[in-house]
C-alpha cells in the first residue's frame, strides 16, 4: 500500500478543481473535473491492487510463521499442564533474572535474591537436634549427588546428634506415610521434606506444620506453613531453566531453523514449567519447532528419536532439552548421522560437560543447583537456633557456559557428577561423590 500515493493524486485532484472554481485560464471546469476524477479513481484502483498485495504478503507471512512453529507447538507432547502453570509466576521468573544476589560475599549456597525475612523464635531450642528428612527418592543421579552434598552439611554440625532420613523411592503415598510415621514418633525437633509430587504431599505437610517446623525444598506444596521454601529463584526456578535453555537456541540460530524438545514425561511440576519457560519463547520466536517428544529420561529412546528427527526433516539445527543426564545420547545420534552438532543445551553433569569442551560445542547448560540440598540444612539449622531465615529463600540460579565451563569441568569425576555442588571444599571431596583425587 502507498498512502503517499494516494494523498499526492487527491491533492493534485483537489488543487485542480480549486483552479476552476478560481478561473485560472484552465480548460472548461466540466473537462478539469472530470480529468480529476479519473486520475483519482485510478490512485485509487492502484491503492486497491497494493492493499490487497501487502495482504496477501502478510498472510503468507504469518501462515508461513504459524506452520513452522504452531503443527509441533500445538502437539499432545507441546501441551503445559495447567494445573502447573501460572502466568504470574512465569512473570516473576523473568523479573528474577535481573537480579542479583544482596550477599554476594556469601558462598553461592547462602546467597539470596530477594529479602523475605521471618522471624523463627518461637522454634528456638538448646541443642543437640534430631533432624528428620523426608526425601522423595535417590533415584537418578541428581538427587544421588544431592543427597550426598546433604549428608556432607550435616556433618558440618556437630549440633546435629541423629539425622534420621527416609526415603519415599519416588513414591507419593510412601512418602505421606513416612511423614506421618515421624511425626507420631516425636523424635523429630525439625522436619525436611524435599516432596515426590506438589500436590499430592501438600495435604501432609500441612499436617507436619502443625507439630513441629518445617523446611520444604527441592519441589514445593501449595500451602505456605512451612517455615521456610528454600529453591532456586525462590520458586520460579524450572521456568528459569526452560527459558535459559530457549534463549540460548533463538539466540544463536537463524531464522526458520529446525528444533527438536525433548521432554522426560508430562505431569511433574518442574519439569511442566520448565517446558513452559521454552515454550512461551519459541512461540514468540521465528524458529522451526518440529518435534516435541518424551525420551522418557531413557538414552537409547532419546539417541531413537533424534536419529528419527534427522531422517524425517533432513537436519536438525537445535535441540532443547528440560533436563540433561540424555544430552550426549542426543548428541551421539548426529555423529551416527553424520550431521554437525546442534546448538544444544544440557545441564550440569559432567559427561556433557565434558562432550562440550572436547568437541567445542556451542551449548550452554542451565542448572537446577544441587548446593540447595545445603541450604536446606542451613535453614533448618537457623530455624533451630532462632535466627531468621528468608521464605522463601531465593537462591541463585547460575548457568554455565562459554565463559565459565572450564572452571566446571571435572574429569576426575562420575559422568553424571552434577557440578553445580558447591561441594568442592567439603571434606573427602571428591572420593565421598564417586571421584577420584585429581
Amino acid at each position: 500500500m502507498k498512502p503517499f500515493r494516494i494523498l499526492f493524486f487527491v491533492l493534485a485532484a483537489m488543487l485542480m478543481v480549486a483552479l476552476v472554481a478560481c478561473g485560472g485560464g484552465a480548460p472548461p471546469a466540466a473537462q478539469q473535473a472530470e480529468q480529476a476524477a479519473q486520475q483519482v479513481e485510478q490512485a485509487a484502483g492502484e491503492a486497491a491492487q497494493d492493499v490487497e498485495k501487502a495482504a496477501d504478503e502478510a498472510v503468507a507471512e504469518v501462515s508461513e510463521a504459524t506452520s513452522s512453529t504452531s503443527e509441533a507447538l500445538g502437539s499432545e507432547g507441546a501441551a503445559v499442564a495447567t494445573e502447573f502453570y501460572s502466568q504470574a509466576d512465569y512473570e516473576a521468573a523473568l523479573r528474577m533474572r535481573d537480579l542479583k544476589p544482596l550477599n554476594p560475599d556469601d558462598p553461592v549456597w547462602v546467597q539470596y535474591l530477594e529479602e523475605n525475612w521471618v522471624d523463627t523464635t518461637q522454634y528456638k531450642k538448646d541443642p543437640p537436634y534430631t533432624v528428620c528428612f523426608s526425601n522423595a527418592g535417590v533415584n537418578n543421579p541428581w538427587r544421588v549427588v544431592g543427597y550426598t552434598t546433604m549428608q556432607a552439611e550435616v556433618d558440618l554440625h556437630p549440633e546435629i546428634e541423629k539425622f534420621i532420613h527416609v526415603d519415599a523411592e519416588g513414591n507419593d503415598e510412601k512418602q505421606i506415610s513416612d511423614i506421618q510415621d515421624l511425626v507420631a514418633g516425636g523424635n523429630c525437633d525439625i522436619l525436611i521434606v524435599s516432596p515426590n509430587t506438589t500436590k499430592a504431599l501438600t495435604p501432609a505437610v500441612e499436617e507436619a506444620c502443625k507439630s513441629l517446623p518445617v523446611i520444604v525444598f527441592d519441589r514445593g506444596v501449595q500451602t505456605d506453613c512451612p517455615v521456610a521454601f528454600v529453591q532456586p529463584f525462590g520458586g520460579f526456578a524450572g521456568y528459569n531453566f526452560g527459558y535459559e535453555g530457549a534463549k540460548f537456541l533463538v539466540d544463536n540460530l537463524p531464522a526458520k531453523a529446525n528444533v527438536i524438545a525433548l521432554r522426560i514425561l508430562p505431569g511433574v511440576d518442574v519439569l511442566e514449567t520448565r517446558w513452559a519457560g521454552a515454550r512461551n519463547l519459541f512461540a514468540e520466536s521465528d524458529l522451526n519447532v518440529v518435534a516435541v517428544e518424551f525420551g522418557d529420561g531413557n538414552n537409547d529412546k532419546v539417541k531413537t528419536i533424534v536419529t528419527d528427527a534427522i531422517q524425517k526433516y533432513g537436519h536438525i539445527d537445535g535441540v532443547w532439552m528440560d533436563a540433561g543426564a540424555t544430552a550426549v545420547a542426543a548428541l551421539e545420534a548426529f555423529e551416527d548421522a553424520g550431521q554437525p552438532y546442534p546448538v544444544i543445551n544440557g545441564e550440569d553433569q559432567q559427561d556433557f560437560l565434558v562432550k562440550w569442551q572436547q568437541e567445542g560445542l556451542t551449548a550452554i547448560a542451565p542448572t537446577f543447583p544441587t548446593f540447595q540440598w545445603r541450604t536446606a540444612v542451613i535453614a533448618a539449622m537457623m530455624t533451630l537456633k532462632g535466627e531468621r531465615v528468608n521464605d522463601p529463600w531465593a537462591l541463585p540460579q547460575p548457568a554455565i557456559t562459554q565463559a565459565n565451563l572450564d572452571q566446571y569441568v571435572q574429569p576426575n569425576m562420575p559422568p553424571l557428577f552434577y557440578a553445580m555442588c558447591g561441594c568442592e571444599t567439603m571434606p573427602d571431596f571428591p572420593q565421598r561423590w564417586g571421584g577420584t583425587a585429581p
